[in-house]
């Protein structure tokens, strides 16, 4: 009798734990909305071929076009038309949209590219509030000249400089630098940087002071390296921690192989 007791507690028990976990998928799984809108170029037309940016303000400070680039949390193509409909978890987001020169999607703004931030009347980013079964429409965005590298704030900014080279000494151009906050440095980074120049420089924009793990990889693609990509990372993983407003130079990264970090 008490070992059909035990049973039958076992099975309610399993039960009761199936349904909560049905029921708490049901719940992330609606949990969402959607955003909707659509963005054009003055006198230029629908902002085709561009990507729309949203970042959770959970995750990060407001995004930034001139002072840093935070790695955006969603990031959604743009239609022939310049529109875009997102469907986005429940939260409060920042927006901003891109047009690169280069083709690409991600990444800090360059000279000519076109680059939006939402902001209100007084220039501070903009949150827009995501709900569950009441679609936002952002209606018309209408971005004005392209992006000049003279726009970029070098006066109070907070950043990391250094060089990236291989193990013979020889300098790696077009390689990223992301900031993470986390050991591990695995999920989405918060910062990265511009692409290294020709001799291998590289200046990574911080939002403020704090405890930065570094790695740098030619491409923007999550998870393992590929067999062909080149990786590394700062002082074998140690944390570089540095202070609002600093600007942190000689922090050199060493690659070390092709798809094996340092």
């Amino acid at each position: 009798m008490r070992k059909l007791l035990s049973s039958f507690l076992i099975f309610l028990i399993s039960v009761m734990l199936c349904s909560a976990a049905s029921a708490l998928e049901e719940i992330i799984t609606v949990q969402s909305g959607s955003v909707s809108g659509q963005i054009v170029i003055k006198g230029k037309g629908p902002m085709t071929g561009g990507t729309v940016f949203f970042f959770s303000d959970r995750s990060g400070p407001p995004p930034s076009a001139t002072k840093y680039w935070r790695i955006p949390t969603h990031a959604i193509n743009l239609d022939a038309e310049g529109r875009f409909q997102a469907t986005l978890p429940v939260g409060h987001y920042y927006m901003g949209a891109s047009k690169k020169l280069s083709g690409g999607r991600l990444g800090p703004p360059r000279e000519g590219d076109y680059f939006f931030i939402s902001e209100d009347e007084k220039g501070i980013s903009k949150l827009h509030m995501v709900l569950q079964f009441k679609p936002l429409d952002l209606g018309v965005i209408t971005l004005s000249g392209p992006f000049r590298s003279d726009m970029l704030v070098t006066e109070g900014i907070t950043s990391i400089e250094g060089n990236i080279r291989d193990v013979q000494g020889r300098p790696i151009e077009g390689m990223l630098v992301f900031a993470f906050t986390t050991p591990m440095m695995v999920g989405r980074p918060l910062y990265v940087s511009e692409k290294s120049d020709k001799n291998g420089n590289y200046l990574l924009r911080l939002y403020g002071g704090g405890k930065y793990y570094l790695r740098a990889r030619s491409n923007y693609g999550g998870g393992p390296p590929s067999a062909d990509e080149v990786m590394g990372i700062y002082n074998h993983g140690r944390p570089l921690t540095l202070s609002s407003m600093e600007q942190k130079k000689g922090v050199d990264i060493i690659i070390k192989g092709i798809g094996i970090p340092e």
